[in-house]
């Protein structure tokens, strides 16, 4: 996934709202939508959002977590198994 942020003010956003969503949908980008200069919202696409939702339950997961590490040190310890 391409990491594209940028930032657009809402008077842009009102002007060029189907452009912004095509190019949201076209490139997966993350846009920061501003007012005066203030972050006031974000878009981005539905497929984006639902993974960075499952990205915050994951991590709030003690759990997982400590299975993930356990994981990345035997990794890292050469304890592997090859799927052949």
């Amino acid at each position: 996934m391409v990491d594209i942020q940028k930032i657009i003010p809402l008077t842009t956003v009102k002007r060029k709202l189907l452009e912004i969503i095509k190019e949201i949908s076209a490139e997966d980008a993350t846009i920061t939508v501003t007012k005066n200069g203030v972050p006031v919202g974000v878009m981005m696409t539905p497929d984006r959002y639902e993974g960075l939702l499952e990205t915050i339950e994951i991590l709030g997961d003690k759990e997982v977590v400590k299975a993930l590490a356990a994981s990345d040190a035997d990794f890292k310890a050469g304890r592997i198994h090859e799927h052949d």
